[in-house]
């Protein structure tokens, strides 16, 4: 329904942001990995400290079909309705965009007028989104000021090339590919963008046919993941510059650009290298009038006793870091990198976004170490998902990565859970020994928080 007045949700600015009431729900996907004869749901977990069912699942809806895998998910609409050049006044956060990556399965999930109550008010089939945009297996929804944006890893017969389609704001119809001259990208993975320099950014994972059966040991020696950001012109919807960060640094996955849209720089997570298995984190920036890409973390493996290492790691003995997702608060102040084998998470103070410095680290599971949680004991899988709230002080996290992936490198089978991390603005983080959830039989995943939070937002004033 449209409004004579914006959503009080949306901010012009995230400094503005960051001053907003605390979130009372989070949005939590939940993977139930039998996939024959069970479907996945969207669940709510109640995250307000002063109610009698804080840290409980208050609220879920399954998805209609089974084999979905829902996995990462966003809002119709968020504060970049209220950017100048193409303003959407008139929409409202209140609606989940939820693909399943496994059935390029697009859902809408209405979450008023009762957040705890969401219902499911459209399906979009894969059929419609092979036929009017030519992608498939749907992965990254994002809020953008002329319509909503959803990644895809491949094409309909599993293969590339992945990209990106845009849904109109009202009526969630699929408008069709976004990319009008791509240029020599294939892989795709994530995207973002700087609003204030008309630019879109790029990363690379691989093909349906190269991910969903479990990682390739071939493709990842062969250095045929992907290892490249992907620079557009956001208006004229072509390709500019590829940076290739070399073929040993594989699967360049998580993109998060400065919230402030002055700023000319971002943060990208790389999984692994194959030539000592440390995994890494790079700023993009711009440089001269061009794009240029610079290396600033680098994370060491974990020596380990090779009993203790699922097959796929026992040759090397060491557990990998294995980042597989990276946030940065929206005062552009701290980045939270999760480390899933080792199960740590790192807080670095990137103020200065070239030198970083390390400021905090707890542990939650880990392939060998199984860091236990004071709440949940024992934990397998490690912090996976990241999701900080706007004003920064508080983290959540999720452990369960991507089924075919589970498998390989928790192979005991992950056991669920969902936990939060309280942060201190000055630097430094520590566990919340009250908060803990786990999901029974089903895996957690994306976390959205209500309201917004430090990733589903881009804003068009500093």
């Amino acid at each position: 329904m449209p409004l004579w007045n914006p959503d009080p949700t949306f901010y012009p600015s995230a400094r503005l942001a960051m001053q907003a009431p605390a979130e009372r729900h989070a949005f939590v996907s939940a993977l139930n990995p039998k996939q024959k004869g069970s479907a996945d749901a969207i669940c709510v977990v109640d995250v307000a400290p002063d109610s009698p069912t804080y840290g409980t699942v208050v609220g879920r809806v399954e998805m209609p079909n089974e084999g979905d895998e829902v996995h990462h998910f966003g809002w119709n609409a968020c504060s970049s309705a209220l950017c100048p050049y193409a303003p959407h006044p008139h929409v409202e956060r209140r609606y989940l965009l939820v693909p399943g990556l496994r059935s390029s399965r697009l859902h809408v999930i209405d979450t008023k007028p009762d957040p705890r109550k969401p219902k499911i008010v459209k399906v979009i089939e894969p059929e419609t989104v092979a036929s009017r945009a030519g992608y498939s297996r749907l992965h990254t929804v994002h809020c953008a000021p002329d319509g909503i944006y959803v990644g895809a890893l491949g094409a309909p017969d599993g293969n590339g090339p992945g990209g990106i389609m845009v849904l109109d704001h009202d009526s969630f119809e699929v408008m069709g590919r976004w990319e009008v001259d791509r240029g020599p990208q294939q892989l795709a993975y994530d995207f973002a963008w700087h609003l204030g320099y008309d630019t879109l950014l790029t990363s690379e994972w691989g093909t349906p046919n190269m991910v969903e059966n479990g990682l390739n040991p071939e493709l990842l020696v062969g250095g045929k993941y992907g290892h490249s950001l992907h620079v557009w012109d956001l208006r004229k919807r072509k390709h500019l510059q590829a940076l290739d960060l070399g073929a040993e640094q594989q699967m360049v996955l998580e993109l998060r650009p400065a919230h402030d849209p002055t700023k000319a720089y971002g943060f990208v997570g790389v999984v692994v290298s194959i030539k000592d298995l440390s995994a890494s984190i790079w700023v993009w920036h711009l440089k001269n009038g061009a794009w240029a890409i610079k290396k600033v973390i680098e994370i060491p493996p974990e020596p380990a006793d090779a009993s203790k290492l699922p097959p796929a790691l026992q040759p090397f003995k060491a557990v990998p870091p294995l980042v597989t997702d990276i946030e940065l608060s929206l005062d552009d102040k701290f980045l939270y990198v999760s480390c899933w084998g080792t199960g740590e998470l790192r807080q670095y103070d990137v103020s200065d976004p070239f030198n970083p410095r390390l400021a905090g680290t707890v542990r939650m599971g880990g392939i060998v170490s199984h860091a236990p949680h004071a709440k949940g004991g024992e934990l397998n899988g490690g912090p996976q998902m990241v999701e900080v709230s706007r004003d920064g002080r508080r983290v959540y996290l999720t452990n369960s990565l991507y089924a075919s992936w589970d498998a390989q490198f928790y192979p005991e089978g992950i056991r669920g859970w969902m936990a939060k991390v309280d942060a201190n603005q000055e630097g430094g983080i520590s566990v919340d020994p009250e908060f803990f959830v786990p999901f029974e039989g089903e895996r957690p995943h994306q976390v959205r928080l209500e309201g917004g939070d430090a990733s589903s937002d881009s804003y068009c004033y500093p």
